[in-house]
């Protein structure tokens, strides 16, 4: 099964210029959150990232989530 959350955080990196190592600095620094490298990549690996650490993983990267309704025809 295709890792969505993996593969959106690392395309956001990836458009951001950051490495995985950064991301989690800036969570740390920015949002007081209480990781590591290796225990985000594990928990990243395993589709294991709450909607709040979403939110926050956007909000370091200057992004923010947005619900649209499906165009249904």
């Amino acid at each position: 099964m295709e890792n969505r959350v993996k593969k959106q955080v690392k395309q956001l990196l990836l458009n951001e210029n950051y490495f995985m190592k950064e991301l989690v600095e800036m969570l740390v620094e920015q949002k007081g959150r209480k990781t590591t490298a290796d225990s985000f990549s594990h928990r990243l690996a395993r589709a294991k990232i709450s909607y709040e650490e979403m939110l926050d993983i956007a909000d370091v990267l200057g992004y923010e989530i947005i619900f649209k309704k499906k165009d249904i025809y």
